[in-house]
């Protein structure tokens, strides 16, 4: 399977994600991987290139388990051989004492991928149908503003914005529409309205004009559950 083009958007992005981390740890590139959906080697050599000091994925993988560990794990995921994902394992193992991304660069460091159940692959869902976009890029074009469209279309604000963004990437749009009301007169949240426990991170990404990274801090923030990403767990794990 052939791993997707390094262009612009994606450079840009990956760049965001790490922020300013250095050394970039095996953690951030196993999330830039799924986030990005490439392969970790591939976000690790592309930061190389880039100038980033990269964690070597032996040292980030050993570094958290003790040897009794590491002989538990192997144990385990030989034993359930295709019975777990990545994530069921970490909720299984040690008490969920070890994050999904820490499991799973363990587990390519024993080279015992192939013992791991794939995740089911999600799809987005399409928030927007094609006669529907048609009307999005007909208002733009007519210079309407964005709670005008949200009203024609009978969507949140935050959900024209997402689109907007998305068909400025395509190119079908040459400009994001302006609002009308200030962003001072709006406590709109971005997530309002929006059953995330049904849409990828991607997804609400695109649907509120939000960066991936952005979409997990708040569902982190708001112990909010995507189909991709639990972040109920992850607050519960950040207050403990």
């Amino acid at each position: 399977m052939s791993l997707p083009k390094w262009t612009d958007e994606r450079t840009a992005q990956l760049t965001e994600f790490v922020g300013g981390e250095s050394p970039v740890s095996q953690g951030t590139v196993a999330e830039a991987a799924t986030d990005l959906e490439t392969s970790t080697r591939s976000i690790s050599s592309k930061l190389r290139k880039m100038g980033f000091d990269v964690e070597l994925a032996s040292a980030g993988a050993v570094r958290a388990f003790s040897d009794a560990q590491e002989d538990t794990l192997s144990t385990f995921v030989s034993d359930n051989s295709g019975e777990y994902t990545y994530a069921e394992i970490a909720s299984h193992f040690e008490n969920g004492h070890f994050s999904a991304k820490s499991i799973q660069g363990k587990i390519l460091s024993m080279e015992m991928t192939d013992h791991v159940k794939p995740a089911p692959k999600v799809e987005a869902v399409r928030t927007y149908s094609p006669a529907e976009e048609v009307t999005f890029v007909s208002m733009v074009q007519d210079g309407a503003f964005v709670e005008a469209i949200a009203a024609e279309l009978d969507r949140t604000v935050n959900s024209v914005r997402g689109k907007a963004l998305s068909l400025l990437r395509s190119g079908d749009i040459d400009a994001i529409p302006r609002q009308e009301t200030t962003k001072g007169a709006s406590k709109e949240d971005p997530l309002a309205g929006i059953a995330v426990d049904g849409m990828t991170v991607e997804a609400i990404a695109e649907s509120i004009g939000k960066t991936a990274r952005g979409v997990k801090t708040m569902l982190t923030r708001r112990g909010l559950t995507a189909a991709d990403y639990d972040g109920a767990a992850k607050k519960e794990k950040a207050s403990a």
